[in-house]
């Protein structure tokens, strides 16, 4: 699986952070339906690696585990199915581990310095965060110093802004409570959260 390719063509993923989902196959489902393939599930949420195994087995779902701290997260999301992985900032031993396991892995970062050492540590992307407290132009000035670097924007990214962050420089964003919220997953609100997940994508694409 080419993370970078299926995010250029893409230009979104959607995390999920959830006290409970009760069907990760369905939900997952859901958003593949909805035009939002690319898909994490973050590891805070309770059970999260028996939540990405039953999400694997979705057809089109193309699967990540978020919020990734240790080399054993990575290798217990790996080994439940995650295709890639995501951390809030720089982890050098999930870096390691990704390396190892031959899987892309999206590093965490918010200043140039962090940006410097995410690529460092071989990144296939850089995920800026808080991207919406940032703003889109921050984008454009990163690429400034680094021009051929992938940037991920996430944190506050809506159906309102999410084009800006784009233009901005953002080769994707990132979809999260404001399409998959914590509550309306936990419930199950599959409608819902298709309808809202919909509007995140033609977001993007227009």
């Amino acid at each position: 699986m080419d993370l970078l390719a299926e995010l250029t063509a893409r230009r979104a993923l959607c995390i999920i952070r959830a006290p409970a989902i009760p069907d990760p196959a369905d939900l997952a489902a859901t958003l593949v339906d909805a035009g939002l393939p690319i898909v994490e599930f973050a590891l805070t949420t309770p059970g999260a690696p028996g939540l990405i195994e039953a999400a694997s087995t979705v057809e089109g779902l193309i699967l990540g585990a978020g919020t990734v701290l240790t080399a054993q997260d990575a290798r217990d999301a790996i080994a439940a199915g995650a295709r890639f992985l995501l951390t809030p900032g720089l982890r050098p031993e999930v870096a390691e581990e990704a390396r190892r396991q031959g899987v892309p892995v999206v590093l965490g970062a918010m200043t140039p310095t962090e940006v410097a050492n995410a690529m460092d540590l071989g990144a296939t992307a850089v995920k800026v965060f808080p991207a919406a407290r940032l703003g889109p132009a921050y984008f454009a000035d990163l690429h400034g110093p680094y021009p051929h670097t992938h940037l991920v924007a996430t944190g506050g990214i809506t159906t309102a802004n999410a084009a800006e962050f784009l233009a901005g420089g953002a080769l994707a964003v990132t979809a999260g409570s404001g399409v998959v919220g914590p509550a309306l997953a936990a419930e199950s609100r599959l409608a819902e959260i298709g309808r809202r997940a919909k509007e995140f994508v033609a977001a993007v694409a227009g």
